[in-house]
């Protein structure tokens, strides 16, 4: 019989546990190893049984237990002492604050950071892979070095989906329901107790209501906003029923709730705790991107900017991350479909929908004029963009030109901030312990905290005993979790008992083990080791020098491609000849791969390059002494060495993007697993099991050493959101704050002698008023000429040009405008490379003709063929970059690339 209503009922702890409460519902318990030690001492079984999950612990632990722990002195001690350690985490001041003391303006006093998931714990299932793992790590590194984020998010009933095989190996969903009473999470309230409730206006005079729950991530606040509540009507609960369900509508509707019910739950939670407001608004992938245009409507509301002055203060704080490096990877809708939930009774007030629908407009050459794109209204609505990774940003660059048209991809205002992973979250406490070993806890920690380089120095010293015993501590610990996992799998896939006897031998802790771990679209090849059946075979069983793979990834529900190729490789490792050597391991989440990265000895990763955007999951290996071996993508494009591991060699036409039924897709993909097992057979197993004297690897041992020393602190989350405070938040925050102030300022028709006023929000009334001056002047402004003292004969390196321009301004001034000269080496078909700019200064007033005139001296610093070209740009000392505009003006010959050529 059915249950007509679920609650769940808690368990009371006695006082003297009350702690424990305090403990469980802040998930900094997720990366802190002594409270998850002290949850595990409650009752070890129940601990086990419920996942490692402190709050479903303390709702199934018998209470005769809990009285016996009630009188346990030691056992009090111990919560007492964790209760007095998180509650000093909480307060004391960390890098965040130190660094704010030093800093000549302040830091932002608060952060919002959105994101569409979050990989906090397995405990909370919110995610769905690389995305919400990296949304999790920043808040845990936020946490831990005291940055003021305030994390926004959806609250998905039934989180992503749980995985299984069938008997012939074709993925399974089961979509199990969260109940938050049973999760880390509290539920924000009114001061009367009510719950909080977020609401957003929908067509047809429908409403979309949400109350809000908190998860509190160490130091940081995470709402998560929840649509399944009796004030909505069915369709409008299931709005955060599952991440990335559903049709378009569904999708927009969330992406609403996350980016306009997001910034409200923001509001409403400073409005009840007393939490700074933020200065700056961080949106994780376009998902969120509503936020902005939120945000323009409650300035419009509360100030009276109209909405071109109020966009301006908007994009000042905002910043936007993109992790997609294919189109592709976009959300877009149908245009008509925005329209009628921005527009007529649904209108944002102040904020017109066609204003809405121009934000998210692909107007690019080769755009659809029928469709609403996220990213592209992300960019627009963000003075600061970036990639997440330095090839990833050079990708976004190209990508996303068509919005700076006349620019280089290279000028293109997009940078890029390397993703890294949260230490603690991921690193074995067995690799802790044994750096703390020979550099001390404190400094092991501080190291792990914050990337600061010098204190990884002294891990070179750990010796190769204590390494490689390590390493093989950590590879027989994956092999008994592997085996747990492949004979529950087969259990699921309908076996009996009596057939899983052979599980008991599968893999081996002195074995070569290659990890394979992450989602399952046809771009990261899960089966390219599979292209040459036969090849593989021989280095599973190569007599003396063979390996193991394990392998674990998740396809999208909707993806029967994914589906195929995990069937695929299923077929291959169910083969009874080669599955004691490699192994499929359904279910790949958190939990997993905290034991999947320590035990591996080789993290593999073959993508199509470029289309790994980072690769976060070769980070997590690399911090437990994990060598990659992977194509040059992502991180490991700028972070190889030639000893930390192995670039598998590509073969793709310039930027990997086949179809994969072409014949050069075939090809390429050949080659690439001919280089796969060549590497591996004559450079990866040949070093692992070349052993002295002594019977240790010791140029293995020398390559994980280095891994450790020099990688350590690269990729850390840490090193990561530090760079976000100090080359992204803090000049948003002064960005904003400028545009804010309040400037004293005369206005028309006052009377002479009469007091200044005071207006709100002067700079960005004076910025969008220059702004729109500028758009409307710039089809007068033209390189008119443009001459140098350049003889015809080879120049000398050293030696320089005197250039002189005529440019039109027509009605703009010289101050609305830079005039830069570009010159650097050129190639075969006259382009400009690593270009050197020179600001050209204007002599003199405009002549009769109304053309002002610039000169400079141009430096020939380079040998070779050489060129030069000037342009013409918007400047303004509140733009971010000089191409926020979209604006420049070059000669008209530059078109054919041939101006002002030197050879």
């Amino acid at each position: 019989m059915k249950a007509i209503r679920r609650f769940t009922v808690r368990t009371v702890l006695p006082e003297q546990l009350q702690p424990l409460h305090e403990l469980a519902l802040n998930l900094r318990w997720s990366w802190h190893p002594e409270t998850r030690d002290l949850f595990r001492s409650v009752d070890p079984e129940v601990w086990a049984a419920t996942g490692e999950d402190p709050v479903r612990l303390l709702g199934e632990v018998p209470a005769a237990r809990l009285a016996a722990l009630a009188a346990d002195r030691r056992f009090l001690r111990r919560l007492g002492d964790l209760a007095d350690d998180l509650r000093e985490y909480l307060a004391g001041p960390r890098w965040y604050q130190s660094a704010g003391q030093g800093a000549d303006v302040p830091l932002p006093a608060a952060v919002a950071y959105f994101s569409p998931e979050y990989g906090i714990a397995a405990a909370l299932p919110q995610y769905s892979g690389g995305l919400g793992i990296l949304a999790g790590d920043h808040l845990k590194a936020a946490s831990d070095l005291g940055v003021p984020i305030i994390g926004v998010g959806l609250f998905y009933r039934h989180g992503y989906f749980r995985q299984s095989l069938d008997r012939d190996g074709w993925q399974q969903e089961r979509y199990p329901l969260l109940d938050p009473d049973e999760l880390a999470v509290t539920l924000l309230r009114e001061t009367d107790g009510t719950p909080c409730r977020i609401d957003l206006a929908l067509p047809g005079g429908r409403t979309l209501a949400a109350h809000v729950w908190k998860a509190q991530v160490g130091r940081v606040p995470l709402l998560l906003l929840d649509s399944d509540i009796e004030a909505n009507s069915p369709a409008e609960r299931e709005v955060t029923d599952r991440l990335y369900g559903g049709g378009s509508e569904h999708r927009l509707l969330q992406e609403m709730l996350l980016g306009i019910g997001g910034v409200r739950a923001v509001r409403a939670y400073a409005r009840l705790t007393g939490h700074p407001a933020p200065e700056v608004f961080h949106t994780n992938e376009g998902h969120a991107g509503f936020l902005g245009v939120e945000r323009i409507r409650e300035l419009v509301a509360d100030t009276g900017l109209d909405f071109a002055a109020a966009l301006e203060s908007v994009r000042a704080g905002t910043l936007f991350t993109t992790h997609t490096p294919v189109p592709a990877g976009i959300d877009r809708f149908d245009r008509e479909l925005v329209a009628r939930h921005f527009g007529g009774e649904t209108a944002l007030p102040g904020v017109p929908v066609e204003q809405v629908l121009a934000l998210g407009a692909e107007t690019w050459r080769g755009g659809d004029p029928k469709l609403f794109n996220m990213a592209a209204m992300g960019l627009r609505l963000a003075q600061r963009a970036n990639g997440v990774s330095t090839l990833h940003g050079e990708v976004s660059r190209s990508m996303f030109s068509g919005l700076w048209p006349g620019f280089d991809t290279a000028d293109v205002p997009i940078t890029s901030v390397t993703n890294g992973v949260h230490a603690a979250t991921w690193i074995d406490p067995a690799v802790v312990r044994l750096g703390a070993a020979e550099i001390g806890a404190d400094r092991a920690e501080a190291a792990m905290t914050t990337g600061d380089t010098q204190r990884w120095t002294g891990l070179e010293r750990i010796g190769n005993t204590e390494i490689w015993e390590l390493r093989r501590t950590l590879r027989a610990q994956l092999v008994d979790e592997a085996r747990r996992r492949l004979r529950a799998s087969w259990r699921q896939r309908g076996a009996g008992e009596a057939e899983l006897g052979w599980v008991a031998s599968v893999l081996d802790p002195d074995v070569l083990t290659i990890g394979f771990a992450r989602r399952v679209p046809s771009y990261k090849r899960l089966t390219l080791m599979l292209r040459d059946p036969e090849r593989l075979r021989a280095l599973l069983l190569h007599p003396t020098r063979p390996v193991q793979i394990v392998v674990a990834g998740k396809a999208h529900p909707a993806d029967d491609g994914g589906k195929r190729l995990i069937q695929q490789m299923v077929a291959f490792a169910d083969d009874p000849a080669v599955r004691h050597r490699i192994v499929f391991l359904p279910d790949y989440d958190m939990a997993m791969a905290q034991h999947l990265y320590p035990g591996c000895d080789v993290w593999l990763n073959n993508p199509l390059r470029p289309l790994e955007a980072c690769g976060t999951s070769g980070m997590k290996a690399a911090l437990n002494g994990c060598l990659n071996l992977s194509v040059l993508d992502g991180w490991w494009d700028e972070w190889f060495d030639g000893q930390n591991g192995w670039a598998i060699p590509t073969a793709d036409t310039g930027d990997g993007v086949l179809d994969p039924e072409s014949r050069e897709a075939e090809r390429r993909d050949d080659i690439e697993a001919a280089a796969l097992y060549d590497l591996i057979e004559d450079q990866v197993a040949a070093r692992f099991y070349d052993r002295g004297g002594d019977g240790l690897p010791h140029r293995w041992i020398a390559m994980v050493r280095h891994t450790l020393v020099t990688l350590g602190p690269k990729v850390l989350a840490g090193r990561m959101v530090r760079e976000y405070v100090e080359r992204l938040y803090a000049p948003a925050a002064v960005a904003q704050r400028e545009l804010a102030a309040a400037e004293p300022t005369g206005s028309a028709g006052v009377a002479a002698g009469a007091a200044a006023e005071a207006v709100p929000y002067a700079g960005a009334r004076e910025l969008a008023a220059w702004k729109a001056r500028v758009r409307e002047g710039w089809p007068a402004v033209r390189v008119e000429h443009v001459e140098a003292d350049c003889p015809d004969e080879a120049q000398e390196l050293g030696s320089s040009l005197a250039l002189r321009v005529q440019v039109a301004l027509g009605p703009l001034e010289p101050g609305d405008v830079e005039v830069q000269a570009v010159s650097g080496r050129v190639d075969e078909s006259d382009r400009i490379s690593d270009g050197c700019l020179l600001a050209l200064k204007p002599v003199g007033g405009p002549d009769l003709d109304g053309r002002t005139r610039y000169e400079g001296s141009l430096e020939l610093c380079r040998t070779g063929p050489f060129g030069y070209t000037v342009r013409v740009l918007p400047a303004h000392p509140r733009l971010a970059s000089p191409a926020e505009l979209g604006l420049v003006a070059l000669p008209p010959e530059a078109a054919g690339m041939d101006a002002g050529l030197l050879r």
